[in-house]
């Protein structure tokens, strides 16, 4: 199966099921949230000490995914009304392939946390990258991973039609990595680190920026959820933007890391070092033109045109304006 075929499979998928949002039990008192595991944030903590549950009234079913791509197919299909962390590429194909899904704040931002490794072996870096011509990749189709493989390709000259190119959670990335099985890999978090065990990264993350590959996950949630419930979703937000602000003062880490180490399924010096990573926005910094204000609109657009133009979509939005809603995030400066 081609690269295009795979990812056009997983838009149409999820678009097929746009329609089907459903209710959560008992008139949402009960709700699922998507998150990473190995992808530690602040809010990892205020989900295990029992804050959002309090702050809203109502009991949430924390789900980990492998990608933002199924997250979306989650979303679509009513399982899940909140998903944390979602890269903006996945969410991209998903809005461009007809999903009603809306991006409500800026998770994270991050440059160094999100590669593509190269097998140590093949002895190719950035003055030598013409070389991974033909060779064998294993890509989270539809990923911020995948955005950032097509852009570092285009930037080298690499053809991707050329390449093998084989979908691959992050994880199953690094295992064939290292067994061997791929000349590269991409992918982020805990799967990045291990990749980094079998091989080096072509550029690095000020690197990428200086391209104009941003990297940042959103978190988003089916449009139907935002419209009926914004009060809650209002809720969810301040108290992620809480245990940010806790996260941000020093004198919090030593009792927060614990905590979200464990729920990352991490140790504590890798949680701390993919955390000294990370960047999290404040409400007003999301809410500026850098961001949710206008420029992350116009990157969407900018994604949606290296997937368009790569050929794994069929079209893309006229403008990605209508995937933000700020409405939540607003009424979170009123709390």
């Amino acid at each position: 199966m081609t690269l295009k075929s795979k990812l056009l499979g997983a838009v149409a998928g999820v678009a097929m099921i746009a329609g089907a949002q459903a209710a959560t039990a008992d008139g949402h008192s009960e709700i699922t949230v998507a998150y990473f595991l190995e992808w530690p944030m602040p809010f990892q903590f205020a989900k295990e000490t029992g804050m959002y549950e309090e702050a809203m009234g109502a009991k949430i079913n924390w789900v980990s995914f492998d990608s933002g791509v199924a997250m979306s197919a989650a979303m679509a299909s009513g399982d899940v009304q909140i998903s944390v962390s979602q890269g903006v590429p996945p969410f991209v194909g998903a809005v461009s392939g007809g999903q009603d899904l809306q991006i409500v704040d800026v998770a994270v931002s991050y440059s160094e946390n999100d590669n593509c490794v190269v097998a140590s072996g093949l002895e190719i870096d950035k003055m030598s990258a013409g070389e991974l011509a033909g060779k064998k990749v294993a890509v989270p189709l539809g990923t911020a991973a995948h955005y950032g493989f097509l852009k570092q390709m285009s930037h080298f000259g690499v053809d991707v039609g050329g390449m093998d190119v084989v979908d691959m959670a992050p994880a199953e990335g690094a295992a064939a990595l290292s067994q061997g099985a791929v000349d590269m890999a991409c992918g982020w978090g805990g799967a990045l680190r291990r990749m980094k065990e079998s091989g080096n990264v072509l550029l690095t993350g000020a690197e990428k920026s200086e391209l104009g590959i941003l990297v940042f996950d959103a978190t988003t949630a089916p449009a139907a959820f935002v419209a009926e419930e914004g009060d809650l979703l209002a809720k969810f937000l301040k108290v992620t933007a809480d245990a940010n602000a806790m996260w941000a003062d020093e004198a919090n880490q030593a009792k927060m890391l614990p905590v979200i180490a464990k729920d990352a399924g991490m140790d504590e010096t890798a949680t701390a070092e993919t955390l000294a990573g990370f960047v999290f926005p404040s409400v007003d910094e999301q809410l500026g033109a850098a961001w949710l204000g206008g420029g992350a609109q116009d990157f969407m657009g900018g994604v949606a045109k290296v997937f368009l133009d790569s050929g794994n979509i069929d079209a893309a939005l006229d403008s990605y304006a209508g995937t933000v809603n700020t409405a939540p995030l607003m009424a979170v400066k009123g709390m």
